[in-house]
């Protein structure tokens, strides 16, 4: 059974205002299943504290160089090699320099020297301050050491200056971090490792003038939460997706489509894939034609001609189609109100994928645009019935199903 990956972060807190944004990286690290652990600096404790850090991550705060007791627990040379990534932020430009420099002088410096692990900064200081020709003296020669740097945006500043030296978010952050953990698992001997997938998802919307449209409910969750789960296990994902109000997933590549023809376009535009998974809740029928303009109306009595529709293509059965670019693996999603099972069963027979997911989109079962979802996993093998989760936990438990079945074909 493939597993999830370990990710763990020691996080430096150095002295800078920006450091008010560190409970909300932690948040978001650790919602992406990122084990977090701290050091913090003097400067950094003079504005967030040790018991908010601990009681975030449920890990001890690294404070001393010289105490007893973390000596005791954790040394700082063990301290500084017992994390996947180190992530300095805020990087004051005190820090920065001790880094650049080599300096030792307290523990979040002595543990940056001493690290064999990646290191990201995420540099937060006054527009003079990283405008100064020793910061970026600094920043080149931690650059030339292979440090990774989320760079800092333009702004407002807490000192009332406008310009570049603003931290960036904590969501680009995270971000930057997910990104480091993906492009690694690409790297690895893992059964999904250099596997190409593409995921469509959300809806597509379908033009009847050029500002009415037919489309559906589907917000995208389920699909934008598979790319990302495919991508925590070493694939190489493009997500093509449908008009959605969603965070494009770190590490993914996304195109952005609107229409059915759009979407198949671009899917079937793309080099030969390992892996296609069908979230996207692609509209049937399209409007026969599309208005120029504004349809107007003269009045209330003034009824629209009947609306005509014709079939839009077919993605999901083209994909399954018998060639020698078809997906190894093709899993599509069947949305329905009524006799769940059957009509998924049914519809894997008549397009040809290999899966089908089954989820029940009736009202009552609130998965349109919902947090949670509860399906049925059908494949030549039978249906499994998977309890109600969250849709990041369905993306989850159907990767891992994904990168088993890889590891069952004998030439992997």
């Amino acid at each position: 059974m493939t597993e999830q990956p370990r990710r763990s972060v020691l996080l430096v807190v150095s002295g800078s205002i920006a450091a008010f944004k560190v409970p909300e990286l932690i948040r978001l690290l650790m919602l992406a299943n990122v084990r977090v652990r701290c050091v913090l600096t003097d400067g950094g404790s003079q504005f967030v504290t040790p018991l908010t850090l601990q009681a975030l991550t449920g890990q001890p705060v690294h404070t001393a160089l010289f105490s007893l007791t973390a000596e005791q627990e954790m040394g700082h040379i063990a301290l500084s090699r017992s994390s996947d990534l180190i992530v300095v932020c805020p990087a004051s430009a005190n820090l920065l320099a001790k880094m650049a420099h080599g300096l030792a002088d307290d523990l979040a410096s002595t543990v940056l020297l001493a690290t064999d692990a990646p290191v990201m900064i995420a540099p937060a200081m006054n527009v003079r301050m990283w405008s100064h020709a020793a910061t970026q003296a600094n920043l080149t020669v931690l650059a030339q050491r292979g440090v990774i740097m989320v760079p800092p945006v333009e702004g407002p500043m807490a000192c009332g200056e406008f310009g570049p030296g603003r931290m960036a978010e904590p969501s680009d952050v995270t971000d930057a971090v997910i990104g480091f953990f993906r492009q690694r698992a690409r790297q690895e001997e893992t059964p999904l490792a250099g596997k190409k997938v593409v995921v469509t998802a959300g809806p597509t919307h379908e033009p009847l003038d050029p500002v009415r449209y037919l489309a559906n409910r589907s917000s995208g969750r389920q699909g934008y939460a598979i790319a990302e789960a495919l991508a925590d296990l070493g694939a190489d994902v493009t997500l093509v997706s449908g008009p959605t109000e969603l965070r494009a997933p770190a590490g993914v590549k996304v195109i952005p489509c609107e229409t059915a023809r759009d979407m198949q376009a671009t899917v079937m535009g793309l080099p030969p894939q390992d892996v296609a998974v069908c979230t996207a809740a692609v509209a049937d029928w399209r409007p026969a034609s599309e208005a120029n303009q504004k349809m107007k109306k003269k009045d209330r009595s003034d009824v629209p001609a009947p609306l005509s529709l014709v079939a839009n293509p077919d993605i999901l059965a083209d994909l399954s189609m018998p060639s020698a670019s078809r997906p190894r693996l093709v899993v599509g999603f069947a949305a329905e109100t009524e006799n769940v099972e059957s009509y998924a069963i049914a519809k894997r027979a008549r397009k040809g994928c290999d899966w089908i997911v089954a989820n029940d989109v009736s009202p009552a079962a609130n998965v349109m645009g919902g947090l949670e979802n509860q399906i049925l996993l059908i494949t030549q093998d039978g249906v499994e019935y998977w309890p109600r989760m969250t849709k990041e936990e369905v993306a989850r438990r159907l990767a891992l199903s994904i990168s088993d079945w890889f590891c069952s074909k004998s030439d992997f």
